[in-house]
């Protein structure tokens, strides 16, 4: 591999660039998506559920399914699908830190409609960690004629059936109103047309990341699972990073928050199921490492932190209004994943 020969400057150097690549093709991106939703009559917060959310976690899905079909680093694919899941957490809580409208947490400031997303996405974490304690237990002769996983056509199932349910329940629930003005020149052809280059430009990048990543793994002497988990996750979510910054500069939290939480539910219902998919020979869930089981956990704890402060409404922010409570804690838990992940995984 090409990777695998260049220096670990020039690797590192790859890795930032494309890093920025979709990171500026992801501003097009969330534009041009919003556009579509209001020429075609959705609403703000189904965008931020299900169309920008998927449309920001194109990178994981390029990056999964070419770290496996290219690459056959399955842990790398998983690695950053969990791991980005951690690190869109981990933005709820630096988008807290420079949230100042109304003096109130920001997720006190979007409705609570945002909790039923959580826990979908809490469900669909916890079918992945079934699946990969029980991939360690189940003799390999008991799943040889299953294509897939059983527990993949479980998660899908539940995907699905959680898309149809926010779709709803988003649609049902009072929304964000959108800014038509801002938008009054631009075309529902011409918004496509962006999105679907944009798209391209993403999915793209998220191969040659794949590449790099697997080359910084082996350069550097690390496990595919911790460089997935770590480096790879940060970078293919940067889409929700400059998606949510861009929600709060349009005073849309309800858009940030949805967004995030949505990603997440999308990487692991859909994004692994079609990693599974792409690995061909064995189950995706016996092919790679336990430690994931540990990073769902974190991300099952961080998502509940989520949910408490969603609940628990009318607060202000202590410690002199700088950091709150949620803030603190996802900011922390992120931290401890990533150490835990760093010791019991090189």
């Amino acid at each position: 591999m090409i990777a695998l020969a260049q220096s670990i400057p020039g690797l590192w150097i790859q890795l930032l660039a494309t890093a920025a690549l979709i990171l500026i093709a992801s501003n097009f991106l969330a534009k041009s998506a919003d556009i579509i939703a209001l020429r075609t009559g959705l609403g703000r917060s189904f965008i931020g559920v299900v169309l920008l959310a998927t449309a920001t976690s194109l990178p994981e899905l390029g990056t999964g399914v070419s770290a496996i079909t290219l690459f056959d680093a399955p842990d790398l694919a998983v690695g950053d699908a969990f791991g980005s899941n951690l690190f869109n957490l981990f933005i709820i809580g630096l988008l807290d830190l420079f949230w100042r409208n109304s003096g109130t947490p920001i997720l006190n400031s979007v409705s609570t409609t945002s909790v039923f997303i959580g826990i979908l996405g809490i469900l669909v974490i916890i079918i992945t960690v079934i699946a990969v304690y029980s991939h360690e237990h189940i003799s390999a002769d008991a799943l040889a004629n299953w294509y897939i996983s059983p527990f993949t056509i479980v998660l899908v199932i539940v995907f699905l059936f959680s898309m149809y349910l926010i779709f709803r329940v988003t649609r049902t629930a009072e929304h964000s109103e959108t800014n038509e003005q801002d938008y009054e020149s631009e075309s529902l052809a011409r918004a496509s047309f962006v999105y679907l280059g944009a798209a391209v430009v993403i999915i793209g990048s998220a191969i040659w990341l794949a590449k790099t990543g697997e080359g910084i793994a082996h350069a550097m002497h690390w496990e595919a699972s911790f460089v997935g988990t770590q480096f790879l996750a940060f970078s293919t979510s940067l889409p929700e990073l400059s998606a949510s910054i861009a929600a709060l500069r349009i005073n849309a939290p309800e858009l940030a928050i949805s967004n995030v939480l949505g990603s997440n539910l999308f990487n692991m219902g859909f994004i692994l199921t079609i990693d599974d998919l792409a690995l061909v020979g064995s189950p995706l869930w016996s092919s790679i490492s336990s430690i994931h089981e540990a990073t769902a956990v974190f991300a099952i704890i961080m998502t509940c932190v989520i949910l408490i402060g969603l609940m628990v409404r009318n607060r202000r922010r202590p410690f002199g209004g700088f950091v709150t409570y949620e803030s603190a804690a996802l900011i922390s838990l992120y931290i401890i994943a990533s150490v835990y992940v760093f010791k019991f995984a090189t």
